[in-house]
């Protein structure tokens, strides 16, 4: 992460003109306060500024105070006092417009970016980087590392609110800048982030790709705050391996990345995180044993994480976290059911009686759920299906359709065509392969997409292809035949799990619930007739 060259970038270079005594004395105590922070002394690091604060005033220099005040904020923000970090930055902002000083201005908004995103206020921080990358634009700080920064704190702000395609565009520009710059530091950065969004958008190979160039910059360089970088983007390798099956291949990455941290290093997110990937990781090579070590060791490191004051928060990884967890509960059920047999098996007997009811009850209570939804589901297919039966009996030349771009118009119509085609069903169906097959670039075809359909590219296939699934699965008994896996790859998808995944999230049924109740209520129509 970038921001820590961001919060100190001003400080030391900008000094009011004084007499030599008092100039070598706020030099003195910058250096000092600057030194304390990097050695994470947050509270003697604020004493040292707050000295140099007395001295400025006295000499009535507006700017070198918002400077102090600003990297006062950034102390607190470091040791969790979010409150006092708001405070710290509202003077400093007010002191820089009265100054009008853009820089400090903007150094100033990239620390209430940091609060907010710790706060979880993540709109605010949306609104507040939307205006800093606007603002740099038509500022002398436009193409300079600090333009850099701005976009890497931007950037990371639009990661936690999964707006991939703003992460994707800003990141770009930042990567053009530190080139010509040759920033380093800016592209170990960007490179990284550019690949947690391929990641996200399960594009794997592609984030390798980003991933790898950011570890062959951090290896062949010298570069400041190496080691969150390093295990940052080792951990997103691990966990495009993971998404892979290479389970072996993220094993050694996980395990190295344990292995480089000391112990206040255990707690940043990507060194605790990748402990719990570990477990999953054994889990599905079946090494169980190894599996609750290592999910054991993630369970103690994440309440003494959650107990420390100076945590940090992160949406990415919290995310992250869910998904993993979920992933080892199971396991950690069984385990907790073999210990509790070997040591107390009457009471076990008690627990699992009562456990039983527990699950009838939940089980009885989900089923009515279930049946619910798919009652709706099965209304809204007849729905759709009435529809486009109508559609179809309407002249196709009677449709208008308005829009003022004949391009756009164009890569619409070129859509629908696919969409007759049932293009969509094929497993190469792709970004870039839509965008060849409509005659336009993958960008354009993401915005019109965007626009128009209201949902990125992704969103829009899985939609297509699982409304394909359902009214197929609907009126084909034979399709209702296949294995899962069968019906994943005959709708385009390369893995079970993945189509499982997306039919759950858009019907809120897992594909083998649906098809059940489907022969049900056929043949419940059956003995109707």
């Amino acid at each position: 992460m970038l921001y820590i060259s961001l919060l100190m970038m001003v400080v030391g270079i900008q000094y009011a003109p004084a007499q030599e005594s008092k100039r070598d004395k706020i030099e003195e105590y910058i250096v000092k306060g600057k030194k304390l922070y990097y050695e994470e002394k947050y509270e003697k690091s604020i004493e040292y500024f707050n000295k140099t604060i007395k001295i400025a005033r006295k000499l009535q220099d507006s700017s070198l105070i918002s400077i102090l005040t600003t990297s006062i904020g950034h102390a607190y923000v470091m040791n969790d006092q979010n409150q006092k970090a708001l405070d710290a930055y509202y003077t400093s902002l007010e002191l820089a417009k009265s100054t009008n000083n853009v820089g400090e201005e903007m150094n100033a908004n990239s620390g209430l970016v940091l609060v907010y995103k710790k706060t979880k206020q993540y709109e605010k921080a949306l609104q507040v980087s939307r205006q800093m990358l606007k603002s740099i634009n038509n500022s002398t700080f436009r193409d300079t590392k600090y333009h850099v920064n701005i976009i890497a704190t931007g950037s990371e702000v639009y990661l936690d609110t999964e707006k991939y395609d703003s992460v994707l565009h800003y990141v770009e520009q930042g990567i053009a800048i530190s080139k010509s710059l040759d920033y380093k530091e800016g592209l170990v950065d960007l490179y990284i982030k550019k690949g947690m969004v391929f990641y996200h958008q399960e594009q794997y190979e592609e984030a390798l790709t980003y991933l790898f160039k950011a570890e062959e910059l951090l290896q062949q360089h010298e570069i400041k705050n190496k080691f969150y970088p390093t295990v940052n983007s080792a951990y997103f390798v691990a966990s495009c391996y993971y998404k892979q099956s290479l389970y072996d291949r993220a094993i050694e990455r996980l395990l190295g990345n344990i292995d480089a941290a000391d112990q206040d290093d255990l707690f940043k997110l990507p060194v605790l995180q990748s402990h719990l990937l570990l477990a999953n990781c054994y889990a599905e090579k079946e090494e169980y044993k190894n599996a609750l070590y290592w999910n054991n060791a993630y369970a103690q490191l994440n309440e003494a994480f959650h107990n420390r004051k100076d945590k940090t928060v992160d949406k990415i990884y919290q995310n992250e976290a869910q998904v993993l967890e979920e992933g080892i509960a199971q396991l950690q059920q069984q385990q907790a059911q073999s210990e509790r047999i070997k040591a107390y098996a009457y009471g076990i007997a008690i627990f699992l009686f009562a456990l039983l009811l527990l699950g009838v009850f939940v089980y009885v209570k989900k089923q009515r759920a279930n049946a619910k939804t798919f009652n709706q589901l099965i209304t809204k297919i007849d729905i759709l299906e009435a529809k486009e039966k109508e559609m179809q009996t309407k002249d196709s030349n009677t449709r208008e359709i308005v829009i003022d771009d004949d391009k756009v118009a164009h890569v619409i119509k070129g859509l629908t065509k696919l969409e007759s085609q049932e293009f969509y069903l094929r497993s190469d169906c792709n970004l870039r392969s839509v965008a060849k097959k409509v005659k336009t670039n993958a960008t354009y075809l993401s915005k019109i997409i965007n626009m128009h359909e209201q949902k990125n590219f992704n969103e829009y296939i899985n939609d297509l292809r699982i409304d394909y699934a359902l009214k197929r699965l609907k009126n084909d008994r034979k399709f209702r035949s296949f294995s899962i896996k069968s019906i994943a790859t005959e709708i385009g998808y390369k893995s079970d799990y993945s189509f499982a995944k997306h039919f759950k999230s858009k019907t809120g049924l897992n594909p083998s619930y649906y098809i059940k109740n489907i022969e049900k209520h056929e043949k419940t129509l059956e003995s109707m007739i």
